[in-house]
């Protein structure tokens, strides 16, 4: 058993690339689309020029009208509504975007709309019994509860709703259960139905929110509520594709996601609100233009740290901040909770390493860790980093709030889908899975603890059929090599004319061997390497994070050739730009 990651290269759809080829890209772009789009059929023109003319209708998701005019007749009799949705980005943005558009485009008080966001600790993800007490306990209590990246499986709390006279549409992007949609929902809008005719079934739950509440407005200017030139909600695509890219769907074959992903850009770097300004001065100005991968790694992670360690409202009104003191003062608790969540993060990961290894000594297809003291806020994070360690699907647990009961999150790798495992899972052992959920890269499960070992052996079974006969191990993936002409800033702009990237659309990594000329640690923890190397006559500067744990000393010596894998980067400072490396990989040519 090997924990070194091999470097691969990624496999190439040659009649993709042939046809990208004919069309004009260059031998670069061809090259990673093919590497990343195998099977495409598509238009092509589709992906690499993105546009908001692909969109399809709301009305081709089923149950949306129904769903829309269930909310018009709210909006136009006055009626009490809540919005109940997910605490994590996607959750968030879902929030707002329902919100700011029942607000600020249909009229709506705020004194009759009402803010459900769980406790990613005391209450559980969905429509968890405690968001159904607290709703009921409102007064008057709302007779609509709009949910967002949540609620498909979450029948016997919506019964629960129902048979207190509120109607519950479910907007929500997860799979459902084999069972269909839940029967006591008022309406059910996610793009995974069976029997749902909207032909792209990636995208995010924002984007469902987004759909909803533009075909509300339809009805609403339909039924003479509101006038034709009430505003669209085109504006509300910044929130769109913040979700979506934190969300992790997929940026691949997805017009759409990577349409809101690319418009969604560029209104947000028009900084007009408030969030969007705080959060540009809080990575200073080197950060700007904010790409996908800002969204990703920079905007993503502190919307969601608070979620993670405490109640989610400081997200939403960072969010909703009208005024830039306002959004800077929340942004502030975010920070705060983000650094506290890297520090538990580290801690979580380390253990968890150590509980995984015993498994990978037995040559265990998948990990399950239980961290007995572990937070759950922070299950999901160190899924990942076991998953890019080790190159098994991972689920993380630790203990909920209910005794007895245990909670974790799930991370998959390529090939393998994780919520279909676990469905396998609960069939093989209905006991031991009692609630489940999520879609084919991530997933979050609750079972009892008395049950860990038999839901380890169901999952190891599930996993193992899906598996077959294929090897599972750390990978990279590259695109191959580039010549030393190519280590350019006009390259990296060839590259970027692809954008966005992000899940199964990843970032173009390269492979290539290089002279280490110089070499030193940095960052506070001394974990990080600067390095200087260089490839024919080119000389390149160098980061790689993350390359040592804290204290250890490099392997490298100088005059080494390294053959590393890689990312062209385009480095800020002062206003002046320069290309540098961010080493994945890195390993001595033997």
């Amino acid at each position: 058993m090997s924990l070194v990651p091999r470097i691969e290269q990624r496999l190439r759809d040659e009649a993709l690339y042939a046809r990208a080829r004919s069309e004009g890209m260059t031998e670069l772009q061809a090259r990673v689309l093919a590497g990343r789009l195998s099977g495409y059929q598509g238009d092509v023109k589709r992906l690499v020029s993105p546009s908001l003319r692909y969109l399809d209708h709301p009305e081709h998701l089923q149950d949306a009208r129904r769903a829309a005019e269930r909310i018009a007749q709210a909006v136009s009799e006055g009626e009490h509504i809540g919005i109940l949705t997910d605490y994590d980005v996607d959750g968030i943005t879902s929030h707002v975007i329902i919100l700011r558009t029942l607000n600020e485009l249909f009229g709506v008080a705020s004194s009759k709309l009402h803010s459900l966001i769980g406790h990613r600790i005391h209450d559980g993800y969905g429509i968890s019994l405690p968001l159904v007490e607290r709703a009921l306990s409102l007064s008057p209590p709302p007779s609509v509860v709009i949910t967002a990246d949540c609620g498909s499986s979450d029948e016997p709390r919506i019964a629960r709703l129902r048979e207190a006279g509120i109607d519950v549409i479910v907007s929500d992007h997860h799979a459902l259960p084999h069972e269909g949609p839940p029967p006591s929902a008022y309406a059910t809008i996610n793009p995974t139905r069976d029997d749902c005719p909207y032909p792209d079934p990636t995208i995010a739950g924002c984007m469902v929110a987004w759909l909803v509440m533009s075909l509300t407005r339809s009805v609403l200017i339909e039924w003479g509520v509101l006038s034709e030139s009430t505003p669209k909600l085109s504006p509300w695509l910044s929130y769109v594709a913040l979700g979506t890219v934190a969300d992790c769907v997929s940026l691949g074959g997805s017009a759409t996601n990577r349409a809101v992903v690319t418009h969604g850009l560029t209104l947000i770097n028009r900084m007009e609100a408030p969030c969007w300004r705080a959060m540009a001065e809080r990575l200073g100005p080197d950060s700007l233009p904010f790409d996908a991968e800002t969204l990703a790694f920079q905007m993503g992670p502190r919307i969601n740290a608070r979620s993670r360690l405490d109640d989610p409202y400081a997200a939403l009104h960072f969010m909703l901040a009208s005024e830039d003191a306002a959004a800077t003062r929340h942004l502030d608790v975010l920070e705060q909770d983000n650094q506290s969540r890297k520090a538990i993060e580290a801690d979580m990961t380390e253990a968890a390493r150590q509980l995984a290894m015993p498994q990978l000594a037995d040559e265990m297809p998948a990990l399950v860790v239980f961290l007995d003291d572990g937070h759950a806020g922070v299950q999901g994070i160190v899924a990942s980093r076991l998953v890019q360690a080790f190159g098994r699907p991972t689920i993380v647990l630790t203990r909920a709030s209910t005794p007895g009961m245990l909670t974790g999150s799930g991370r998959s790798v390529e090939g393998i889908h994780l919520r279909d495992a676990l469905q396998r899972a609960h069939d093989l052992a209905p006991e031991a899975l009692p609630r489940f959920g999520g879609h084919g890269g991530a997933a979050g499960v609750g079972l009892p603890e008395s049950e860990m070992l038999t839901f380890q052996t169901a999952f190891l079974d599930a996993i193992r059929e899906q598996l077959g006969d294929r090897e599972l191990y750390p990978r990279i993936l590259t695109d191959g090599e580039l010549a030393p002409e190519q280590l350019s800033l006009a390259t990296l702009e060839e590259l970027d004319s692809l954008a966005p990237y992000g899940r199964e659309f990843e970032s173009p990594l390269f492979e290539g061997e290089f002279l280490l000329e110089n070499l030193r640690v940095v960052g506070a923890e001394g974990n990080h390497l600067m390095l200087e190397v260089s490839s024919g006559h080119i000389a390149l500067r160098a980061i790689w994070f993350r390359a040592l744990t804290p204290g250890e000393v490099p392997g490298f010596t100088l005059g080494q050739r390294l053959h590393c894998a890689f990312k062209l980067n385009r480095n800020r400072w002062k206003g002046r730009e320069s290309l540098q490396l961010m080493i994945e990989h890195a390993e001595p040519v033997q």
